[in-house]
């Protein structure tokens, strides 16, 4: 891609951010995203509403407030009927109303694979933005949402997948990240990202490597969705997993401690859909963000490291 030259550009390409920033004004910055993917679950309604979630959560890792979105579609209407996309389309409008988002259109073609996702809109002050290219050192490391989205999905593929664990993965992944955003500006936080399709390893080596810094993993101290250890023992994780392993180790990035397992290898490396935020918060403010982010887990801390590497320690 070319080098993007606007000076009211403010997040761009370079730093792997989540979300375009361009600057309107000394008060006002438009903040604009894209996300659209394969059905992951069975049923269409929450099939829209994680999609929609997800497509939302990029404006909210960047410290926007969405406002508008417009709906991707591609269906096939020959071999499926259009009560199906109905529900699609409905699942995305719900949680984009719990959002306080209004859906102004969108465009569908015909496709012989369902694929849904949207367009977002939101508004940012620009001296409020968050970005993934502001990390630093002595700051501790934040993680809104436990893994394994990636290994569930798979497991339903496989039809292997417990009803229980597989309502745990849809609860989470329809749940907005608003307010864990919302905390994180009002205690003031270095940097945020959320954590999708890369995994937990490789979402955080944009940020060290944007930031110019390093990371140390405490493994005990990342959650899991409750029985997804057991589909990684019976081979469930995704090709993504290994994929996103694969390219961290071959870049000389990932430092594994003894100890860790394969299966919690592929799980901090798990692709996610809809997943958490990862925060850094200087360690001044880390137990304030800790009471204002119900359910979050501190997961490490960003250390000065000029190989920007992540250390993954096993207790």
């Amino acid at each position: 891609m070319p080098p993007v030259l606007d000076q009211n550009v403010l997040v761009g390409l370079t730093t792997a951010d989540d979300a375009a920033v361009y600057k309107v004004s000394d008060e006002l910055a438009i903040v604009l995203t894209v996300d659209y993917f394969t059905p992951l679950v069975d049923d269409p309604y929450d099939f829209g509403r994680i999609a929609a979630a997800n497509a939302l959560s990029d404006a909210y890792a960047m410290g926007a407030n969405p406002v508008i979105a417009l709906n991707i579609v591609g269906f096939p209407v020959k071999t499926m009927s259009l009560e199906l996309l109905k529900d699609i389309l409905r699942g995305g409008s719900d949680v984009a109303a719990q959002a306080g988002v209004s859906v102004v259109g969108g465009h569908s073609i015909d496709d012989p694979e369902p694929k849904y996702g949207m367009v977002v809109l939101g508004f940012v002050h620009p001296a409020q933005v968050l970005s993934n290219a502001t990390a630093r050192p002595g700051d501790a490391l934040f993680l809104t949402k436990p893994l394994g989205t990636g290994t569930i999905a798979t497991a339903i593929k496989n039809d292997i997948a417990p009803r229980e664990v597989v309502d745990r993965a849809v609860s989470l992944m329809t749940t907005l990240n608003k307010s864990a955003a919302e905390a994180a500006k009002r205690v003031g936080v270095s940097s945020c990202t959320d954590v999708t399709g890369f995994g937990f390893l490789g979402h955080l080596h944009e940020m060290t490597w944007a930031s110019g810094v390093g990371a140390v993993i405490q493994l005990p101290a990342v959650p899991a969705i409750e029985g997804v250890r057991e589909l990684l023992a019976r081979d469930m994780a995704p090709g993504g997993a290994y994929r996103n392993r694969e390219f961290l180790e071959n870049c000389g990035v990932l430092e594994w401690g003894e100890g860790i397992s394969e299966e919690d290898k592929l799980l901090l490396c798990d692709p996610q859909t809809s997943g958490g935020l990862l925060i850094s918060v200087p360690e001044a403010r880390a137990d304030e963000l800790h009471r204002e982010l119900t359910g979050a887990a501190r997961v490490g801390r960003i250390v000065e490291d000029a190989d920007r590497k992540i250390r993954v320690r096993g207790g």
